[in-house]
């Protein structure tokens, strides 16, 4: 059994993993970079080490991070998501330092985790997928233009090795080609430290669904149904649904099956999502794998019962896989809302600032991960990620309605943040109705942005009238003092 585990990240994904550790009695370490220190994971954790000054260089170090485990005794790394987590190179660190990855075996990341690599295992494999390059880094720009003519524009540049929605540029018109080409290499570069990218037919306004898979050591995989992710800003996704309300059952039995097969035809191994765009024929294609955990794995857990992070220890332990395709049901449906520190009625621009206030959804059926705390100031050098609120309930509508109550209820003073878009959407007559695809929040954010000043609004008038209560309290109490 796995004894001390450190944990590679940091805000809510490390919290999360603590808590797993702390579930399982095993002892957890955190590790921080300087302007890290006061954070929560830091706190929680049984034992924390500063990994350097530099915000950022601390958490990409591989080297400087199996270091830090091997002089604190862990016998296990925990990646969680974003950082090193898909990155093949610092798995084989851990392997070749004795140490125990949890996640799939380095090998296996790096064919899953280059997005373009997994594409042509997938080809290989009898699999659809989106019609697209190879990789373009050694290509000439005239190359690369006439690849484009020849798939057809739109299309869209990608990170090899990238993921939530970093590393991503649409080209809709071959003047804009190079000059994205290069955006596209920088981000890759500065997230991921691999500026590999190539291209694919951007397929318009598809649904983005994608499957969780499980998997042991031993050849044992099942996929634990799954999830709508479609409402999107900027390729990331700001609301997830589990089961999908628009998947047929036959459907999520062939796309189901095909994502076992996807996850088989490279030996995967602990926890992965392999991810789908599908098109309004119910055709769907094979976009890539994501070969750690997700940031939306919560909802998987509420309506499956599957301890997704708990699963992963047990499994990078070398226990066998004691669940079979036929154990897993949805009970009911689960909503995820991220929220994060953006003004979405100002093109999503970043917030910063310092939490004087932090009151989230509570009640039934209502799950929140986060690592906020009252005067927690938010850094600018991390994703704006600060709180994932969960709902579920027995059917999908039931579900919207929990999600907008939680939302309502839900309370951080200080930054702005994106509750009022959350909350619009939940109001939208096309969401409850699942009339949505991954261009719902730009075709709709027009009518979203008056929906989230009512909300405003609302809150203002709320905060107005505290402020009256407060001076008339302040104005009895001085009074009663003068008077004694």
């Amino acid at each position: 059994m796995i004894h001390k585990i450190l944990v590679a990240n940091r805000g809510e994904i490390a919290v999360r993993v603590i808590r797993a550790c702390r579930d399982l009695h095993i002892t957890s370490v955190a590790i921080y970079t300087r302007p890290d220190k006061s954070c929560l994971h830091v706190r929680i954790a049984s034992e924390a080490y500063e990994v350097g000054e530099h915000p950022m260089k601390g958490y990409l170090d591989p080297h400087k991070i199996v270091e830090v485990a091997k002089q604190c005794g862990a016998d296990a790394i925990h990646p969680g998501y974003g950082f090193l987590s898909e990155n093949y190179e610092f798995a084989k660190i851990v392997e070749e330092a004795g140490l125990i990855f949890i996640g799939p075996k380095a090998d296996v990341i790096h064919k899953m985790g280059n997005k373009n690599i997994a594409r042509y295992l997938m080809k290989k494999n009898g699999i659809p997928v989106v019609p697209g390059t190879e990789k373009l880094n050694n290509e000439s720009i005239e190359n690369i233009k006439k690849y484009a003519r020849q798939i057809g524009y739109p299309v869209i540049l990608k990170a090899s090795g990238g993921g939530g929605g970093r590393g991503i540029r649409e080209v809709h018109k071959e003047e804009d080609l190079e000059g994205l080409l290069q955006d596209c290499k920088r981000e890759a570069l500065a997230f991921f430290n691999n500026d590999e990218v190539f291209m694919e037919k951007l397929i318009i306004s598809p649904r983005h669904i994608e499957f969780q898979i499980l998997g042991d050591n031993y050849g044992n995989i099942i996929h634990l149904l799954e999830r709508d992710c479609s409402i999107q800003r900027r390729h990331q996704k700001i609301i997830e649904i589990a089961p999908s309300p628009t998947v047929s059952e036959n459907l999520r039995k062939t796309m189901g099956v095909v994502a076992v097969a996807a996850a088989k035809a490279v030996g995967y191994t602990n926890v992965g999502t392999v991810e789908f765009l599908l098109d309004d024929y119910n055709n769907f294609y094979f976009m890539e794998m994501n070969t750690r955990i997700q940031v939306e794995h919560g909802i998987t857990e509420e309506i499956t019962g599957v301890d997704l992070i708990v699963r992963q220890i047990r499994i990078a332990a070398g226990e066998i896989l004691d669940l079979e395709q036929s154990d897993i049901k949805a009970q009911g449906f689960a909503i995820e809302a991220r929220i994060v520190a953006e003004d979405a009625a100002k093109n999503f621009t970043p917030a910063l600032g310092k939490v004087t206030g932090y009151y989230p959804a509570l009640g039934p059926s209502v799950r929140v991960d986060s690592h906020l705390y009252k005067d927690y100031n938010i850094p600018p050098f991390y994703d704006s990620l600060l709180a994932k609120l969960m709902v579920r309930a027995t059917s999908f509508d039931l579900a919207v309605n929990k999600l907008e109550r939680a939302l309502e209820e839900f309370s951080i003073e200080g930054v702005t943040t994106t509750i009022p878009l959350l909350l619009a959407v939940s109001k939208s007559r096309e969401f409850r109705r699942g009339f949505f695809d991954t261009s719902y929040t730009d075709k709709n954010m027009e009518v979203l942005v008056k929906e989230m000043q009512k909300y405003k609004d609302k809150k203002n008038k709320f905060k107005n009238e505290d402020q009256i209560l407060n001076v008339i309290t302040e104005a009895i109490e001085r009074f009663e003092k003068d008077n004694r």
